[in-house]
């Protein structure tokens, strides 16, 4: 599989003009679509959900990279799933994460596994076998539009240093005021998936943002 990859973020496009700026990004060159559900509980705001992610599924054919941020996630798996999602990604920081990356394969999709800016990289470590992606979170997780927390390079770099000393085939994901000027630290730290929403919906040129985002 050919890296770095880039998913914008669908919390930063014009919701009035949801398919034209989908096709827009997908002609630019995007890999995939990160979609960001927040439950207004782990997060303190809420974002979209089922609806939005049905209206997507049917306006391309982009994997839809789905991102819970949801206190107890397993409820909806399966709604997620026949909405459309062909990945969900939890949080570490859940009581039980192992218990829902279990439940969430037992519904035939990819998981990934997600930490905070302020959790140690190492609450990932126990389940990085049992993951299709392991994301590093730059913002605090819950609006867009933050900017970048330069220490959680450390982490992508820890993070890779564990996954090669395993000889695991398990890319690393970023997320959270990724743009164009960042993004090179990003990918030189180890992140082969890079998650941008305003750099590359709110730019005038998206394909020209992907391009440099993904060097």
């Amino acid at each position: 599989m050919k890296y770095p990859k880039i998913a914008p973020s669908l919390l930063a496009a014009d919701f009035a003009r949801l398919a034209v700026e989908i096709d827009k990004v997908s002609a630019g060159g995007a890999d995939f679509l990160h979609l960001d559900v927040m439950d207004g509980h782990f997060v303190p705001n809420i974002s979209f959900g089922l609806p939005v992610i049905e209206s997507v599924r049917k306006v391309t054919k982009m994997e839809l990279d789905t991102h819970l941020m949801l206190t107890d996630p397993v409820p909806f798996i399966s709604a997620f799933k026949k909405a459309g999602s062909d990945s969900l990604t939890i949080h570490a920081e859940l009581s039980d994460p192992s218990a829902v990356i279990a439940a969430i394969r037992s519904h035939g999709l990819k998981c990934g596994l997600a930490v905070n800016p302020d959790t140690p990289v190492v609450a990932l470590f126990p389940h990085l076998e049992q993951l299709d992606l392991a994301l590093i979170m730059s913002v605090e997780p819950g609006f867009g539009g933050q900017a970048f927390q330069p220490h959680t390079l450390n982490k992508v770099r820890e993070l890779a240093a564990e996954i090669a000393r395993r000889g695991l085939d398990l890319p690393i994901q970023i997320d959270g005021g990724v743009n164009v000027d960042n993004a090179a630290k990003c990918r030189s730290a180890g992140a082969q998936l890079l998650v941008a929403g305003s750099a590359v919906f709110r730019s005038p040129d998206p394909a020209r943002a992907i391009a440099v985002l993904r060097g």
